[in-house]
């Protein structure tokens, strides 16, 4: 009967059958009929479990997995791609060889124990963490497997508040060499996400009219960038930078508006830790600039909505949580709501009130 399978002789070895779906299955299962038996138990338990994936299926590893991912995200053009394929680096070496069948909820537990006691922060764990879990959630999807195991994660708490006052900013850019100093003063001025600096290029300048045109972003929206001010004079700059001399000696215009000797800009974590410490502004990071310019607009009376526009951000929550308050906003506001306590009418003097501040004990 189809529903029972069956088990039969080739030469020396047993085979197993059985239909799932309406579609036969054979594999070999050894010399000894008894293994034959057991094997095709199995099978019919995970048939009528729902737990089948297949003797072809059940071989994936999570490197193939892994693998088929980048290769999903390459055909979308997806810009993260780099981000991604750097997550997986620790759980290639940690699951490469496994079967995609084992991964269980106890072995990501151990993997992130062990990430924790090496010193990484929860938002890089979870990073790699949830790379594995959308590896797995994509071949689901494809049914290459059956079962995605549960994903535990850390909690987070990486809402930075760092930001930078005018003299901080100032300090760090007379410490970085010349090829990043505009780059961080276009940071600063927009608050643009480092992908999209990287990635500027001359053709995304209409000269004419003054404005720097994007198709697309991190969320997926087009934007315009007019450019008045400092904004023009640092393009101007960036103009006049386009030609690069080759160590051959070759001439060549480069199409990037950032670049460093006409390549794109790599890694300048080195650089840019230098020119904090010296200007005594340590533990400060580039994306700083982005929370920098969202206080610095709402300080300046622009609307929220236009300067959303200009950094990016698409979800007012966000756009918030980047424009925060600093110790001096907060002793400024109290101090004009002691001023405005003062003036209200009242009989009674309270002791250590003065409109010259708050006193300290």
């Amino acid at each position: 009967m189809r529903g029972q399978g069956r088990i039969f002789k080739r030469g020396k070895k047993w085979w197993i059958g059985y239909y799932v779906r309406g579609k036969e299955f054979r594999e070999t299962a050894g010399y000894k009929e008894a293994d034959a038996k057991r094997l095709l138990k199995a099978r019919l338990g995970e048939i009528h479990g729902k737990r089948f994936v297949g003797p072809k299926d059940e071989k994936i590893t999570v490197d193939e997995l892994l693998d088929n991912l980048i290769l999903h995200l390459e055909n979308k053009g997806a810009k993260s791609i780099q981000q991604v394929k750097s997550h997986l680096k620790p759980i290639r070496e940690a699951f490469g060889f496994d079967r995609a069948i084992d991964i269980a909820t106890s072995l990501l537990d151990q993997f992130i124990s062990e990430k924790k006691k090496e010193g990484k922060a929860p938002a890089t764990i979870n990073r790699e963490v949830g790379a594995l879990k959308q590896a797995f959630n994509l071949a689901k999807k494809q049914g290459r497997v059956k079962e995605v195991p549960y994903f535990p994660m850390l909690l987070e708490d990486n809402a930075r508040q760092g930001f930078f006052e005018k003299a901080e900013f100032e300090a760090v850019v007379s410490h970085l060499p010349e090829y990043l100093a505009d780059f961080v003063l276009f940071a600063y001025c927009t608050g643009w996400r480092k992908g999209e600096m990287v990635s500027l290029a001359w053709e995304n300048l209409d000269k004419e009219a003054r404005e720097i045109r994007i198709k697309t972003s991190k969320n997926r929206h087009g934007r315009v960038l007019p450019l008045e001010g400092e904004l023009w004079n640092l393009i101007e700059r960036r103009w006049q930078a386009r030609n690069v001399t080759s160590e051959s000696g070759h001439i060549f215009i480069s199409p990037l508006v950032f670049h460093r000797n006409g390549k794109p800009i790599g890694d300048y974590r080195k650089a840019w830790k230098t020119a904090c410490e010296k200007a005594g502004c340590k533990g400060k990071l580039v994306h700083d600039f982005r929370r920098t310019a969202a206080r610095n607009m709402t300080r300046a009376g622009v609307s929220q909505n236009v300067a959303m526009s200009i950094t990016g951000h698409r979800t007012i929550s966000m756009f918030l949580r980047y424009n925060i308050a600093s110790e001096d906003d907060k002793r400024e506001a109290l101090l004009a709501t002691q001023e405005h306590i003062e003036s209200l009418p009242g009989n009674k003097k309270v002791v250590g009130l003065s409109s010259k501040g708050l006193h300290k004990d």
